[in-house]
């Protein structure tokens, strides 16, 4: 009872209807309006009076007389009124139909925009909701975000700061126990101190010359011969005075009011020409050596060719040096094999050393890496080897004509690659002999016959102790990159190789002494991008009379090497090369380290963050090494790690990027590793990773940046042991009465 009253206090909930059921209630409702203006509307017209009859017309029969003809016709009168109410009130409630229609039409439309503008209104409304709701979201994340960038950096500052800590309290510790080291401070005499300089920089003259004659003086324009005396054009001369002389006479006719005369125009037009048709004997250019045939060469002309390409030589009774392949003197088979391979002119070493090679003269040939030094030596080989008899079966048992030595096998199997591309124009056979491969084959193939053996000393000389080679008819021998094979520990077994030669056709000692073009003499070839002490005490016992080539500067990488040094920390190493390998993108690249173990942890580094890389080192069998080879220049790999096996010679098309990732001890052996990159005229680019542990090429490294015009690093610039070379630090400088002993 309770409830029930409650819900008839209640007041009643409002009844939401649907659109459908407003139109419905609408259209009852206008129906209900128009039903009683109707009866309205008949009642009124029954509630008012009738009108009377019209009287009978004028001359009409009386009413008694025609009743029936006059009830007739009000019959007839009452039921034309009353089609005629009915067609006007059929009339009025067609137009009031009409009208409830339109204005049902009417509600409709003014209830369909409200729900129109009502929907509009709540999605505006939902959207802005979402709107403010996703930037209160975004703004959390912001400052979430901040918070975390805020804890991280407090957190790394305090780490720094453990470590900055912790260092300090190693460093006290070692100072405690070990004492400090200071550095000796480098005394400075008084006298150099203050030394008075006696030089003046043009900047300094402050005096000022007023007169327009000597405020731009003639400088003289050295062209080393190849231009006019004092760099004093005379034709050039000539016709600015002529000019000048037809300004002047022009300008004093024109001050005394004479009129030009056309026998003056014709005499500076004659002077003119004169000036333009000058060329004295003295004074004439003389033609580029390109443009000349080989006769009509001057001494003039060869001097400029060799300052051109960079040649100098050592020795007497140089030949020419060849300027093409059709002027040298190798035999038509050969030059006909050089067109087929592509060589379309030589490099600088070639043009030097071929006519050396063609007359039997001992060769030691300085050149930059990647300068074609292989071909300038098989060249000449295979065209003293064409003049000899073929290999048959009555000779091929004093074994071959000539023999190649490389430090390495990766060389060597490189040497013989690029000899087979001519040899096999030539019908020569070529035989290779390396470690890591089964001697008894080796020896078979030797003694099978064949022309040229190209090899490593120590499996050559193992081949010569077991019989399975002799070299009693061997009168060529090439040791390419002669100086990493000394390095390498490589001395006894050259010298055992050579003394197993004959040495009855050695050339004699005496320099004025003319060789005998019919005899064949012992011809020895040394190739190297540097020349040690080692190499030089070789060369002294072995060749006759030698020729020294040297293209560009000895011990210097090649100025198509873009060189950068950075001084990292060890732990910095690692994410620079991903760097450096991820920025080169599908190039090439060879990672150079120092040790078998850490070019294995590297590799295994950069195979793990998705390079694909391969390595190269002596403790790989043959097979590995050839395998990795063949895989990192076919582009299966992109990336070779490798130890100084991979340093020398190896001429490995397209490298990029060459990345010392430990530096090298020496300076010779950082020339010959950059030295895979830039190579057959292409760009490349060296980076090196130096640490402070390194310090022993600190000095070498920068006079070798500066020489090549590289960036030397501040860090390596201010260090004290890139000031000196190593060990000739003095403690203290030398006093005058010294003797100061240097290190060798």
């Amino acid at each position: 009872m309770k409830r029930s009253a409650d819900a008839m206090t209640e007041p009643a909930k409002p009844v939401f209807l649907t659109k459908a059921e407003r139109e419905r209630l609408a259209l009852e409702r206008r129906q209900a309006a128009v039903s009683d203006q109707r009866r309205t509307a008949v009642d009124l017209l029954q509630s008012l009076p009738r009108p009377p009859p019209p009287p009978p017309p004028s001359g009409a029969p009386p009413s008694g007389s025609n009743s029936a003809p006059r009830d007739s016709s009000n019959s007839h009168r009452d039921s034309s009124d009353r089609d005629r109410d009915r067609d006007r009130d059929r009339d009025r409630e067609r137009r009031r139909d009409d009208d409830s229609r339109r204005d049902r039409d009417r509600d409709r439309d003014r209830d369909r925009d409200r729900d129109d503008s009502s929907r509009r209104d709540r999605d505006r409304d939902r959207r802005d909701r979402d709107r403010d709701r996703e930037r209160e979201r975004e703004r959390d994340r912001d400052r979430e975000r901040g918070d975390r960038g805020d804890r991280e950096r407090d957190r790394l500052e305090k780490m720094a700061e453990r470590e900055r800590e912790r260092e300090k309290e190693l460093d006290a510790i070692k100072e405690q126990y070990l004492g400090s080291k200071k550095p000796k401070k480098r005394v400075i005499k008084p006298s150099e101190k203050f030394r008075f300089s006696f030089d003046w920089e043009n900047t300094e003259d402050t005096s000022r010359d007023m007169n327009a004659l000597y405020q731009s003086p003639h400088e003289a324009r050295l062209l080393f011969g190849r231009g006019f005396l004092a760099g004093i054009d005379r034709r050039e001369q000539k016709k600015a005075a002529a000019v000048h002389e037809k300004e002047t006479r022009a300008e004093l006719r024109r001050k005394a009011g004479v009129e030009d005369r056309p026998e003056d125009d014709a005499v500076d037009k004659k002077k003119a020409a004169a000036a333009e048709m000058y060329d004295a004997f003295d004074m004439r250019v003389d033609r580029h050596w390109s443009e000349k045939a080989l006769e009509e060469m001057t001494e003039r002309d060869w001097r400029i060719f060799r300052e051109d390409f960079n040649i100098s030589y050592k020795g007497s009774r140089i030949p020419r040096p060849m300027r093409k392949w059709s002027e040298s003197k190798l035999g038509t088979e050969l030059l006909r094999a050089i067109d087929k391979v592509g060589y379309e002119k030589p490099s600088p070493i070639q043009m030097a050393a071929i006519p050396l090679g063609l007359q039997q003269r001992d060769v030691i040939g300085i050149a930059e890496t990647g300068s074609g030094k292989t071909a300038a030596f098989v060249l000449p080989m295979l065209s003293y080897i064409t003049r000899l008899p073929p290999i048959s079966e009555e000779n091929e048992a004093e074994g071959p004509y000539a023999v190649v030595m490389a430090p390495t096998r990766e060389l060597a199997q490189q040497i013989e690659e690029e000899t087979v591309k001519f040899a096999t124009y030539l019908g020569i056979k070529v035989v290779s002999i390396v470690g890591g491969q089964s001697i008894e084959e080796q020896g078979f193939k030797i003694r099978q016959g064949c022309e040229i053996v190209i090899a490593t000393p120590g499996r050559l000389l193992d081949c010569l102790e077991r019989r399975y080679a002799v070299l009693n008819q061997c009168n060529y021998v090439v040791l390419d990159e002669a100086d990493r094979m000394i390095d390498m520990g490589f001395e006894p077994q050259v010298v055992g190789v050579l003394d197993a030669m004959p040495s009855s056709n050695l050339k004699p000692e005496n320099e004025d002494e003319e060789l005998d073009e019919k005899r064949i003499y012992r011809t020895t070839y040394m190739f190297s991008a540097t020349m040690p002490p080692a190499v030089e005490r070789l060369a002294r016992k072995y060749l006759r009379n030698p020729v020294v080539v040297t293209i560009g500067t000895a011990g210097k990488a090649t100025d198509l090497i873009t060189q950068n040094v950075i001084m990292v920390k060890g732990s910095e190493k690692m994410p620079r090369l991903q760097k450096i390998l991820t920025d080169l993108g599908d190039k090439t690249a060879i990672v150079f380290c120092n040790t078998k173990k850490t070019a294995d942890m590297r590799a295994k580094d950069l195979d793990k963050a998705g390079f694909r890389v391969t390595t190269l080192h002596g403790g790989k069998s043959q097979d590995q090494r050839e395998i990795s080879l063949d895989g990192f220049r076919n582009r299966r790999f992109n990336v070779l790690v490798a130890t100084d096996v991979a340093g020398r010679g190896i001429d490995i098309p397209d490298v990029a990027h060459v990345i010392n990732y430990e530096m090298p001890s020496s300076i010779d052996t950082y020339t010959h590793r950059i030295g895979r990159t830039g190579r057959a005229g292409k760009k490349g680019v060296a980076t090196s990773f130096l640490t402070l542990e390194n310090t022993d090429i600190f000095f070498d490294l920068k006079q070798m940046l500066i020489q090549s015009s590289s960036p030397v690093p501040p860090e390596l610039a201010r260090h004290e042991a890139s000031k000196f070379k190593p060990g000739s630090i003095p403690d203290r400088p030398p006093r005058r009465n010294d003797t100061v002993f240097a290190n060798h």
